[in-house]
């Protein structure tokens, strides 16, 4: 396998795009392999590297269907219901805490 051109940020070649580039523009990689590597630098963890593919061969986003929707809105809800109280907090349910901040906190308050 040959190595994949590397091409420094803001300098890729027109007709190539990252998976959030296609995707901003109603497309997907499609399946095609990936052409090359962007590589933005950073100064205390190494380069950072977005891959890029042909927007050529991109196909068009799948549409979202009523199945698809109805299984993301039921995983959200399961994001924001905390597991103590059993009630929709209004918010993705921190994994740090791994309840709201109501039940989590609820014992500081007495100890005070």
């Amino acid at each position: 396998m040959a190595a994949l051109p590397v091409y420094r940020w803001h300098l890729a070649p027109d007709g190539l795009a990252t998976r959030r580039q296609l995707r901003a523009t109603g497309l997907r990689p499609g399946g095609q392999d990936v052409v090359a590597q962007l590589e933005r630098p950073r100064r205390r963890r190494g380069p950072l590297i977005a891959y890029l593919y042909r927007i050529d061969r991109a196909c068009p986003v799948r549409p979202m269907t009523p199945a698809k929707a109805a299984a993301l809105a039921r995983a959200n809800a399961a994001r924001r219901t905390c597991p103590a109280c059993r009630r929709d907090a209004g918010y993705v349910i921190p994994v740090s805490l791994g309840m709201c901040v109501p039940c989590a906190y609820s014992d500081a308050d007495q100890h005070v």
